[in-house]
């Protein structure tokens, strides 16, 4: 049986970044949650309690987690949920939350992300690394004729604005962000 959770919080140490003899790419991190309560009779907002989550990747994921994740970025992770308790050549005991992680991204709600696609995943299928782009048929990838594939870019305005009024998400759209950005900073709940 595998349970599966999904846990929003803060990267709170380094991405640790190792290949197996294999050839297999592993990172791994720590991230805490903490809850946010207000106090209606104080009138603030107070943290409650932290957990925390040890957080591994592989393959892939390991690879664009070792250079997109840093030490307090706000992100969102979903895997399958592993508990254990264990115990020290000491004597120490305790219990360890482990996260195998199927997907890990930064948590939006907070900030901005630029997002790159693997080169990978832009080769035609059964194309080896190197091949040429250009010649890629678009039509099945369902992508705009003027994608730049190297950068995700869209190379001109018009598709942009044709993209925008086919999505709903032009000027007339009552959830569509205007003026200034946020800062990326705040705390949960607060």
């Amino acid at each position: 049986m595998s349970d599966t959770i999904t846990v929003r919080g803060y990267v709170a140490t380094d991405v640790r970044s190792t290949t197996a003899e294999s050839g297999l790419a592993i990172a791994g991190f720590r991230i805490c949650t903490n809850e946010r309560r207000y106090d209606r009779e104080a009138g603030t907002w107070f943290d409650g309690q932290t957990n925390w989550y040890a957080v591994s990747c592989f393959r892939q994921l390991a690879t664009n987690a070792g250079v997109s994740i840093h030490k307090g970025d706000r992100v969102i992770v979903t895997g399958r949920l592993k508990v254990r308790q264990w115990v020290s050549d000491e004597g120490r005991s305790g219990t360890s939350v482990d996260i195998d992680a199927d997907s890990v991204g930064h948590d939006l709600m907070w900030g901005t992300a630029n997002y790159r696609r693997n080169l990978q995943d832009r080769l035609p299928t059964g194309a080896a690394p190197g091949t040429a782009l250009g010649d890629r048929d678009r039509e099945a990838d369902d992508l705009p004729a003027d994608l730049d594939l190297e950068t995700g870019e869209l190379a001109g305005t018009a598709s942009l604005e044709s993209a925008l009024a086919d999505t709903g998400d032009g000027p007339d759209d009552p959830f569509a962000v205007s003026g200034g950005s946020g800062s990326g900073h705040g705390t949960m709940g607060g």
